[in-house]
């Protein structure tokens, strides 16, 4: 007897063809923001660091110092972030040692772009914010899409609470949804206490909403050259990053607790 007719199920149920993956990527959670204002801008982000509902880390930093006036965010898979702001890193080196300066905020923001788009056929699965002070002194911060189309904002969130707190600041920041008083009119730029007491609410309460947010909040302040440190009063817990002996631009951060679950 053949083999087909000792095993006839074969002839009318023949195996069916199998797909392949191959998906090297993870969300890490955790969530990001940068708000820029007149002569300043803030960036900040949490600790936690997890897999779905697994908690792998309560410290895993998001927030980087890249130059005394430039601050980069990142938020994703969190391998490819950490290799990410590792390249960066190096390459502003190889700028500093080339031209004796930092590189500017902007020709950061415009080597992140070339950065990203040179591994489109294989991302680095990040979203990043820059922010920092231009070198007119006005506060920038840009956004990036993890294959480099970036754009220059006043307010941006991204990660997991990202649809929770980018619709306050665009309500606290771009004023959506108010109406001024009669007679007024919105302020083009808030005051910094303002800004770093909305940080701290928008990480407050995505943090009481959201799994993948929580334990510790990072935030970044840099100041523009010759400004005042008006706003810093009062506030526990703020250590200054800057490079001693540096007359330009301040960095400064401050550390916080959020709720662990």
């Amino acid at each position: 007897m053949s083999d087909l007719m000792a095993h006839p199920y074969h002839q009318y149920h023949p195996q069916q063809p199998q797909q392949r993956q191959f998906n090297p990527y993870t969300e890490n959670g955790g969530t990001i923001l940068a708000i820029a204002g007149a002569d300043f801008s803030v960036i900040a982000g949490d600790t936690r660091q997890s897999e779905g509902y697994s908690i792998q880390t309560r410290y895993a930093p998001k927030v980087f110092k890249l130059t005394d006036k430039a601050v980069l965010a990142v938020n994703g898979f969190a391998a490819d972030g950490n290799m990410f702001v590792k390249k960066v890193k190096q390459r502003l080196e190889w700028y500093r040692h080339a031209h004796s300066k930092d590189m500017p905020l902007r020709a950061i923001a415009r080597m992140i772009q070339t950065m990203l788009y040179a591994q489109r056929f294989f991302p680095y699965y990040v979203y990043n914010i820059l922010g920092g002070i231009e070198e007119d002194g006005t506060g920038a911060v840009y956004s990036f899409d993890p294959v480099g189309s970036y754009e220059r904002e006043a307010c941006r969130a991204a990660g997991a609470a990202s649809a929770l707190v980018q619709p306050f600041l665009d309500n606290q920041i771009y004023f959506k949804n108010q109406t001024p008083a009669l007679g007024s009119a919105h302020p083009t730029h808030l005051p910094l206490r303002h800004v770093v007491e909305l940080v701290i609410d928008s990480f407050t309460g995505a943090t009481e909403r959201h799994i993948e947010v929580g334990d510790s909040l990072e935030m970044y302040i840099v100041l523009a050259r010759g400004r005042s440190l008006q706003g810093l009063e009062g506030l526990k817990d703020v250590r200054e990053l800057s490079t001693p002996g540096s007359n330009g631009e301040r960095l400064f951060v401050l550390r916080k607790p959020l709720k662990r679950d």
